[in-house]
């Protein structure tokens, strides 16, 4: 693994922004050659580990939509 994918982390899907960041934290837990690899590969990680909130957080709030919807329709 090279400290960046060549894919933009904001184009990554969920799936492929996870399964990038266990592919960095492994490469970081097994110690970088250079403190500025390590650096790069942090970075990365950083922004991976906030798509996936991204991600989580707009599948919460369409769960919530969808609860509210069905507990509306429920009410009426």
């Amino acid at each position: 693994m090279t400290a960046s994918n060549d894919s933009p982390v904001e184009s990554l899907s969920f799936e492929a922004a996870r399964d990038e960041l266990v592919r960095v934290v492994a490469e970081l837990e097994q110690g970088s050659p250079t403190l500025e690899h390590s650096l790069a590969l942090w970075e990365r990680g950083e922004a991976l580990a906030a798509r996936c909130e991204e991600w989580l957080l707009g599948a919460k709030r369409r769960l919530d939509a969808a609860r509210d919807a069905a507990s509306a329709e429920d009410q009426a």
